[in-house]
């Protein structure tokens, strides 16, 4: 019987959530014949705007498009966006505002998941960590609605097969800290030890597309965004380290793992091993 295209969905609030986290890697599998699919919850219509060169009237549209020309250096397709508000940050918060994921019922997020697996028929998902990464509260729904739909999707397509978590070591979560970068978030929280990374895929040849997919976000990326902040070497020493390698805990599977750590998120899944050779 024939088997489906090998295919990855990833799932992330924001754009630019998915350049930072998981750029080497969504590039890696699209140039290995790879359906790549990024659903984005958001417009990042609550982004703060890090570039004061930038006259924005309409910052959603604008980070929409920013998303854009990201996946375009990426290699992958447009996203699929699922509508919701970004609910903000701090000052920023959008308690008021019904469409904000801070404020949606996470079971109508993986509604709409299921109804994007059913159209992409992903082998593997991949989403935030149960921290969303630094605990933003959209990247939190969005943890638990794609999680959710991992579980609940074979009933749309009977191929799903893993979930996989973005994931950072709690040598770099320290390295931030350290760095001066100015965090609000305690690194032994938010790291994980290295026995918990299932995937550390190497992405180095692949450093050039993420950059480029992260000036592309140029909205977020600017001079007074947190990186940029830094001295000039310890800027570039945090450049190599987030383009170098990705990292990435399993968080589900529907069969046998083959080894540990996993070459990658299709190792050993029966007629998608050559997407790992």
């Amino acid at each position: 019987m024939p088997i489906d295209p090998p295919s990855l969905l990833a799932v992330f609030a924001h754009p630019d959530d998915e350049a930072f986290s998981s750029g080497g890697t969504l590039a890696r599998y699209a140039e290995r014949g790879v359906k790549v699919t990024l659903a984005c919850a958001t417009r990042g219509e609550a982004g703060k705007i890090t570039d004061p060169t930038l006259t924005v009237e309409d910052l959603g549209r604008h980070r929409e498009e920013e998303l854009r020309e990201a996946c375009r250096a990426l290699g992958i397709p447009d996203p699929v966006f699922l509508g919701y508000h970004d609910s903000g940050r701090q000052e920023r918060t959008r308690h008021d505002d019904p469409r904000a994921l801070l404020n949606v019922e996470p079971l109508d997020v993986e509604t709409r998941l299921l109804d994007v697996i059913e159209r992409a028929r992903p082998q593997v998902m991949l989403t935030f960590d149960p921290h969303g990464g630094y605990g933003h509260v959209d990247h939190l729904v969005v943890h638990r609605a794609a999680t959710a739909a991992f579980y609940s999707g074979t009933a749309r397509y009977p191929g799903l097969r893993r979930l996989f978590y973005t994931a950072m070591p709690v040598e770099l979560t320290r390295r931030f800290v350290e760095s001066g970068m100015p965090m609000d978030y305690e690194p032994e929280r938010y790291g994980v030890t290295p026995d918990t990374i299932a995937v550390a895929m190497d992405v180095e040849a692949y450093g050039e597309r993420k950059m480029a997919a992260l000036r592309a976000h140029g909205s977020q990326t600017g001079p007074n965004s947190r990186m940029n902040q830094l001295p000039e070497e310890q800027r570039e020493a945090m450049r190599r380290s987030i383009v170098a390698k990705e990292n990435f805990a399993l968080a589900g599977t529907r069969g046998p793992i083959p080894q540990w750590p996993l070459r990658g998120f299709f190792d050993g899944l029966d007629g998608y091993e050559h997407v790992e050779d």
